[in-house]
């Protein structure tokens, strides 16, 4: 059973840790970051990776509502609010948009109510990822499955640890690790798809989902990835001229 990291983000503390509480119970939820504002929350997240944001809508004096805070991560998110008949529309034009699954269920609610729900929405997340897996080479063990949606980015650059044939591979949960014999060309026949793996660089394929932001003036991509002090950071690979415009259009 995949356990999902979950990020709640409320700025009523007693219901924040009504919610905490509630979530801790369900087995395959690991809540890995607790907030009450968005400063916080966005503080917090530099070293966190999460799969699904649980938030409310409304955060008070907050400068960011909860839905400009969904709107800015783009990940599976549930709402728990008092006012989500104001919001509908703004759900839907997300869920169009980002293509992600959003559910929401209005106060006041018991636990059993949202126990309920929350199960519901984590089932639908499942079958709407429907996570795919690859068998990797590496230098000290074989076939090694992982979980397409890990990997960060994959690298020939000398300065990243590659050597000759081989490529740095690195992810968003575990330190790099160098692949055996691999070539760039045969991503897709070892089920790597190349509409998710994007050329930036003759250098790197890096998978667009982390791709945070794009500097024009330094042509570079801001990632997130797992360094070897077991701490997400946040890198930035160079975007060289062919791709520019590619990447400009991603991230429109």
């Amino acid at each position: 059973m995949h356990q999902y990291k979950v990020a709640l983000l409320e700025d009523n503390k007693k219901q924040l840790e009504k919610l905490e509480s509630y979530l801790t119970k369900i087995p395959n939820v690991e809540l890995v970051l607790v907030s009450t504002s968005s400063d916080d929350f966005f503080e917090q997240l530099k070293n966190k990776h999460i799969e699904i944001l649980l938030a409310d809508l409304d955060l008070g004096n907050d400068s960011m509502t909860g839905m400009e805070v969904a709107q800015e991560l783009k990940i599976p998110v549930f709402f728990a609010s008092v006012n989500t008949a104001d919001y509908i529309e703004n759900m839907e034009h997300l869920k169009r948009d980002a293509e992600i699954c959003i559910d929401h269920i209005t106060k006041p609610f018991n636990e059993e109510q949202f126990t309920k729900s929350f199960k519901r929405f984590l089932k639908e997340v499942e079958l709407f990822s429907n996570q795919q897996y690859v068998y990797l080479d590496f230098n000290k063990s074989k076939r090694n499955k992982i979980l397409i949606d890990d990997i960060v980015y994959l690298s020939s650059d000398k300065q990243n640890g590659s050597e000759s044939n081989n490529k740095q591979i690195h992810f968003i949960n575990r330190t790099s690790e160098t692949l055996v014999d691999f070539s760039f060309s045969k991503m897709p026949e070892k089920g790597l798809p190349t509409n998710q793996f994007v050329t930036i660089h003759k250098s790197f394929r890096v998978n667009k989902k982390y791709i945070m932001h794009y500097h024009t003036k330094s042509d570079e991509v801001e990632i997130k990835v797992y360094d070897k002090e077991k701490m997400i950071k946040t890198v930035k690979l160079a975007v060289s001229e062919n791709y520019q415009n590619v990447i400009k259009k991603i991230m429109s």
